[in-house]
């Protein structure tokens, strides 16, 4: 399963839509009403499969448990951003990291605002060592690298931020590092945590799929794929 989401993730654009407690329902649409793709036994048996990983290994910490939807024939320069609200309950979500991977001006850019960066030295430090690398990819939950280093990042690092998911963001000299951080961040749902019970992650994961599809501009013609997973266990494939 992971290298099949390995083998998409260079088509992904996986968003994040913003969830706090403005209501279930939106543009007068009854969203726990709409039409699904993935059955609830679909959903529960993914859901028992997270569970079950972050109870075979505790963590010292409470996983959060993530919607990732991959998309198709969507082009998000041409096509409608989408944001909105939908209520879910107990949604907590720990304080995000990105850490930029940059040439010699990006890293003086991020030193300045006190943001985590990498500049290539430091990356070869790592000598593709996988273990060194997996943890990299546990600290941040995002990165972002410069146009010069974006293409050495398979020989500086191996496959490992790309079967993590989390295959660097292009930052260019034209954006704001701030802005794109935003941005980047808006990278998947939270949708629980691995203290809930089954039945509350998929009520939380059932609302959060219709309403998701429905900002999209064609829906379900518009996703490729959907995973949920713990922060720290293997994805589950819904869809």
């Amino acid at each position: 399963m992971l290298d099949e989401q390995e083998d998409e993730e260079d088509e992904y654009e996986i968003f994040e839509a913003l969830l706090t407690n403005a209501g279930m329902f939106l543009y007068g649409c009854d969203l726990t009403r709409q039409n699904s793709k993935v059955s609830k036994e679909t959903l529960y048996e993914c859901v028992n499969q997270v569970l079950h990983h972050a109870s075979v290994k505790k963590r010292k910490f409470l996983e959060t448990v993530e919607l990732q939807i991959g998309l198709k024939n969507y082009d998000p320069k041409k096509d409608k951003r989408f944001s909105g609200t939908v209520k879910l309950k107990n949604i907590p979500r720990p304080k995000m990291q990105v850490c930029i991977l940059g040439d010699e001006q990006h890293c003086d850019e991020a030193k300045a605002n006190n943001i985590p960066y990498m500049d290539a030295e430091a990356l070869k430090k790592l000598n593709k060592n996988k273990k060194l690398v997996k943890k990299l990819a546990k600290r941040y939950d995002a990165f972002l690298a410069s146009e010069a280093l974006i293409r050495q990042i398979p020989r500086l690092l191996g496959p490992g931020l790309n079967k993590a998911g989390k295959f660097p963001t292009l930052l260019t000299h034209g954006e704001s590092m701030v802005a794109k951080i935003e941005e980047v961040l808006c990278i998947a749902v939270a949708v629980g945590h691995v203290g809930m019970t089954a039945d509350e992650l998929v009520q939380n994961i059932h609302l959060s799929i219709n309403f998701l599809v429905s900002l999209l501009k064609k829906h379900w013609q518009n996703v490729r794929s959907m995973h949920i997973k713990s922060t720290m266990g293997p994805p589950q494939r819904l869809y």
